[in-house]
């Protein structure tokens, strides 16, 4: 009998912002140029496993709420410790760090985590109604964040995580 250790699960994550200018703006300039370069450090990254993007190589162009100066990241990991090393302890920190200079400081919630059957890849509006669980609800294990983490979801509970 062979035992399967692969993953059932994967931690997809989203996180948007409105910019201060469109992104084809001076004030937008250096954001834009760092996006191939931090955009190939996340593709190379340990437990990286997609992120949304247009053949672009970004996801810039792809307008998911109504207001065109809002964009969007969304990806998925292997782990929340793969994506919290990609995002504070890699050069990702150092354009986050600089964040302020380009977006809007967000007055609702701006990034979720949760876990998704594996294979499966969040859809846009599947990241919209878990930024508005969290807004609504508080961190819980269908919307959570850094701070509030929870465990992915054991077999037993592997039916509920597939049918959100």
């Amino acid at each position: 009998m062979t035992v399967d250790h692969s993953p059932r699960f994967e931690l997809a994550q989203v996180n948007i912002g409105r910019l201060l200018a469109p992104v084809d703006s001076a004030e937008i300039a250096d954001f834009v140029a760092a996006l191939d370069p931090i955009n190939r450090l996340a593709d190379g990254s340990p437990g990286f496993i997609w992120r949304l993007q247009t053949e672009s190589g970004n996801a810039t162009s792809i307008h998911s709420f109504d207001d065109e100066l809002i964009i969007s990241n969304m990806s998925v990991w292997d782990s929340i410790e793969s994506l919290r090393a990609f995002t504070y302890t890699s050069a990702h920190i150092a354009v986050m760090s600089r964040r302020r200079t380009w977006f809007e400081k967000h007055a609702t919630a701006h990034m979720a985590l949760w876990w998704i059957p594996a294979g499966h890849r969040p859809t846009i509006e599947e990241a919209k109604q878990r930024l508005a669980l969290l807004e609504r609800d508080g961190p819980g294990p269908m919307a959570f964040t850094f701070r509030a983490p929870f465990d992915a979801p054991d077999q037993a509970d592997e039916s509920v995580a597939a049918a959100t």
